[in-house]
This record gives structure tokens, sequence and C-alpha cells, in this order.
């Protein structure tokens, strides 16, 4: 067992010998001194785990200590313990970085407990989720042997997510034990999808999810209104992991009113699923009624350039007369940009946002070997996309907006998963790039191991030619060609792509927001 050691600073110490013992018996070493000078040269001089100051000293106070010992160590935890329950003492010594705060007369459980939350949580947190994640192991495994609606997927889905947030860096052997349920679980999904997709698109009966063409007539029109604006964010790539990271950051400044999920459209690409939100329409059916605004795979045209059109036409098949913006952020200039002139999208009853980092830094992952390093697994992935976060124009745009009265409206296109499985795959030089899924003819591939739309009008995708295919890869493979298949191998193991089945690319954030200045 590792033992602890406390500097332990008061003017009358030797009163507090009882207390001392009491920490000594429970494995904790102690180093009393009187006073706070004492207590700042033992602490440039020696490491302790936890420093417990005195609040009034005679001569050097605790407060002063305090500053000191944060000089030299500032990442060195101290209790402040005073008998002056003043709130502008408080206040100070909170302000100057302490961990605790104590009132005398204290007691031994008291201070037993500021030292197991200070210096034991981790292990005591992590010791405690552990237990509670193999309680609930036997109900998510049970789960797969019922056939579960769209929701409870989503909600099992949400569950997953919540333990490994909740795990963190806890027992590596609990860590490996929850990863192989998700594989597990993202098997029985997409054997789920493979079953019901195709029904959603044309069974009118059928009991199908929010799909990404019924987004903004179903949850983004019915929000907008004459009294205040909504600003819709669609942070490309955005995982509901990603989503639980960065939602701390804005709490501050927003009350999350609903957090919900919805599925997106096959191919799960910004081309297909984007253009699908905007439109209001299915890919074949945008191919079909403008294609004037339609770029398909034959071209190396952008795909996305025309979302602000289709947006516009969409609001004119609703009869809606809503005055509104569309902004499209791919450089941090843009972004910089969009900051200065937010306040003049307060005069628009909608304003879109479409924010396109994480979709950047998902492929800037696989061609920079630095970016690789830096995230090598889905903990790293949702640490950049926190940081990025904190330090974005988007999150000064967002706080901008919660200056005033607003609704936020929060989600994505689809997201993304770390690919680790190669699968073998054949086509000719008319094949699309895209990882994990592949539209041709004439594709070559073991049919039993990927969701094939053999009939791309069931799934209302545009046909190049009447014997055009559609192939998806499911759970964690990415598609590899024979020809360089090792250099394809080496080149994208283990990198976050998108375009084909997984619960991670399909189920996918919505979050209402409200100003707090609102409330």
């Amino acid at each position: 067992m590792q033992r602890y050691s406390i500097l332990w600073a008061d003017d009358e110490i030797d009163l507090l010998k009882p207390h001392i013992l009491f920490l000594q018996q429970r494995g904790y070493d102690i180093t009393p001194v009187n006073n706070g000078a004492e207590a700042v040269e033992l602490s440039e001089s020696r490491n302790f785990d936890v420093v417990f100051l005195d609040e009034h000293m005679p001569g050097m106070s605790g407060l002063e200590a305090l500053g000191h010992i944060k000089t030299t160590k500032p990442n060195v935890p101290v209790v402040m313990i005073t008998k002056n329950e003043e709130e502008q003492i408080m206040e100070e010594a909170i302000g100057s970085r302490i961990d605790d705060y104590l009132i005398k007369p204290l007691n031994p459980s008291q201070i037993l407990l500021s030292v197991k939350k200070i210096l034991d949580k981790k292990t005591l947190v992590s010791e405690k989720t552990s237990s509670d994640y193999q309680q609930e192991f036997r109900k998510i495994s049970m789960a797969f042997l019922d056939d579960l609606s769209h929701d409870a997927w989503a909600d099992l889905y949400k569950k997953l997510v919540y333990w490994e947030l909740e795990m963190g860096q806890s027992d590596a052997s609990m860590i490996e034990v929850l990863e192989s349920q998700k594989v597990e679980a993202n098997v029985n999904f997409c054997r789920f999808i493979k079953k019901n997709y195709e029904a959603w698109l044309n069974d009118p009966n059928s009991r199908k999810p929010l799909l990404s063409h019924q987004l903004m007539k179903k949850k983004v029109f019915p929000e907008v209104n004459t009294t205040r604006p909504t600003f819709l964010i669609v942070i490309d790539n955005l995982r509901y992991d990603q989503w639980k990271a960065i939602e701390p950051d804005l709490l501050d400044f927003f009350v999350v009113d609903k957090e919900e999920t919805y599925y997106s459209i096959l191919p799960t690409t910004t081309a297909y699923a984007r253009n699908a939100i905007f439109s209001g329409m299915l890919p074949s059916d945008m191919a079909r009624q403008y294609p004037d605004l339609w770029v398909g795979e034959d071209t190396d045209d952008g795909k996305n350039n025309f979302e602000d059109e289709f947006l516009s036409r969409q609001l004119k098949r609703n009869n809606l007369n809503f005055k509104f913006s569309y902004n499209k952020i791919k450089r941090l200039e843009e972004g910089r940009e969009l900051v200065d002139s937010v306040n003049n999208l307060f005069a628009n009853n909608l304003n879109v946002i479409v924010y396109n980092f994480v979709d950047m830094l998902s492929h800037a992952r696989t061609d920079m070997a630095m970016v690789r390093e830096l995230a090598p697994d889905e903990a790293a992935y949702r640490s950049i996309t926190k940081s990025w976060f904190a330090h974005s124009p988007l999150i000064d745009i967002l706080k901008k907006i919660s200056e005033q009265k607003a609704r936020v409206i929060i989600t994505t296109d689809h997201g993304t998963i770390r690919v680790r499985k190669p699968f073998k795959i054949i086509g000719d030089r008319n094949v699309n790039a895209n990882l994990r899924y592949k539209q041709g003819k004439n594709l070559g591939y073991e049919a039993d191991k990927v969701m094939i739309g053999a009939k791309p009008e069931r799934l209302f995708l545009p046909k190049g030619n009447v014997s055009t295919t559609y192939v998806f890869a499911v759970e964690d493979q990415f598609f590899a060609y024979p020809n360089n298949y090792n250099y394809y191998v080496g080149m994208y193991k283990d990198t976050f792509q998108h375009g084909g089945v997984s619960m991670e690319e399909i189920i996918i954030p919505l979050i209402f927001l409200t100003s707090k200045n609102a409330q």
C-alpha cells in the first residue's frame, strides 16, 4: 500500500497530536510544523502529497504561505484550515487554488475524508466504477438477445458511451471487457440495420427513427419563431461521445433542455447525409429533382457546395418565410470573422452554422503522422476534440449567442468509427475512394460479411448505370484493394473513418440549448 506524506502547519500543532496519530495509524506520514515560514521552507526542499495550512498563524499567515507554496509547487494539493467562517476569507483561499477548506474545531473523520478525497479519489472512483459496470455488464449482454427497437439501440449505445467515459483510465482489464462488449454490440446493431433500413425508407407503416432528411422539418423548423433567433450548429463528424466531451464547456452559458439522437442515412458521409439534412430529401430524390445542385460520384467537384440553396428550396417547399443565414466554417480565419459578425445574425429567424473542424481532424489524422500519434484511440480523439473546442472560434461564437435570448441546436451529419479490420474488395478505376462504402459495377467481395445495396433505388441512392451496386462496410471494417493491400492496411488501420454501418456513425447527437440569459 502506498504511504502518503502530509505537511501540517499550525501554530497550535501540539494540540493536534490526536489527529496526527489518527492519520499515522491509517498509513499517512505527517510532518508537523508550527509556523508558515517553516512550511514554505520544507515544501521547497521536500515533496509532499498534500499540505495542511492553518489560516491564522502569527508571522506568515496561512494565506501568505499558500501563495509562496503555489509559486514553487503549483500542483501540490493544499487544505486550508481556519476558525474564520467569513465569506471573504473563503473566497480568497479558494481563489488561491486550494483543494479543500475545513472549519475548526476539527474531527478525525472530517480530516480523513478530506485526505481521501484528494489523494485516493481516483482509486476509489475507479474501483466503484468497475464494480458498477460489472453489475451492468450482464444486463447489456442480455439486451442483445432481444429484438431491440431503434430507440432501444440508441439508449444502449448511450449507455456504453457512459461507461466508456466513466472508466476513463481505470482498470485495464475492465476497459478491455467494455471494448469487447462494444464490438459485440456493433455486430448486433449492424444486423439490425441490415434487417430494417430498407423498410424504414419504403414502408410507411414501419416503425422508424428520425432520419437525416427529416431533421429540419420535424426538429428544427418547429423551434423557429419570431420572438428569438434559432441557431443550428452542425459540427461535421461529431460522435455522441465527443459531444459529451465538449458539453461541460457549454454549461456555464447554456441550459441543456433536451439531449436526443437521430439516425444518419447511408452512406454516412457528408455528401449524402448532410445534403439530405438541408434538402429534406433522400439522395436519389435530390439527384432527380435538383440536378443543378446534386453532384454525383462521377465527378471530382465538391459535393456540398449548395447546402444553402438546398435549405432555401426546402423552406419554400414547406411554405416557410423564415429569414435565414448560412455560414460554413472550414478555416480558422473564417471562424474568427464570424465571431466578429455574429451580432448581425440576431435579426434572422434561423441561422445555420456548419463547422468542419472535426471532419478535418479525422482526415488529417490519416495524413499527418503527428496527429495520428496524438489520437491513437477514442479517449485521445475525444481529448483532442475537447481541447480544440475550448480554444476554437466556435466556443466564442456560442458565448456571444448566449449573451442574448436565443435557441441553439447542436448536431452533426454522421459520426466515425476507428477501423481495425481490413476487408478485401475489387473494383475498377471508377469506384469511389471512400474506405467504408463502395459504389460501382462489377465489385468483387465476400457478400455475407458486408451490407449490400444491390437495388440502390430501394435505398433511395442514385444509380450511375443499371448494374450499380452499393457495398457498406460494417462494424470496424475498412475496404482495401488486393493490389497495394499492405500499403492500405498500414496507412488506414486504426484511423477514424465514416461511410459505413456502425453505432458510432449512425446514432448521432441532437442537442437543444437555451441561453442562460433567457432564463
